[in-house]
């Protein structure tokens, strides 16, 4: 399980966490206490799976907010592909700082 979070003046204002299992993040909540907070936390993980190769982010709920930062609804089939060659990949382990 891993956590990404957002500070400003030394107070936790938005995240998200999830769970990493070989190729795929598969995220499970996000909040803000501030505006765009969760949303700057959602950009940096997707920095850092695109870096480290991961295949994608599972969000499991389209929302207007994970639309609006580019998440795609796909086909039930095309997420088993995706997951079977995601499991694959070694899970990336320890801490992500």
């Amino acid at each position: 399980a891993h956590s990404v979070e957002t500070w400003k003046n030394d107070q936790l204002v938005g995240g998200l966490y999830g769970i990493s299992l070989g190729g795929a993040f598969f995220g499970e909540s996000m909040f803000h206490h501030i505006p765009d907070a969760s949303k700057l936390a959602l950009y940096y993980l997707n920095e850092g799976i695109k870096k480290w190769g991961f295949d994608f982010i599972d969000a499991q709920t389209p929302t207007a907010h994970l639309k609006s930062m580019g998440a795609k609804n796909i086909s039930r089939e095309r997420f088993l592909k995706l997951l079977e060659k995601s499991m694959k990949k070694p899970t990336k382990t320890r801490s992500w700082a």
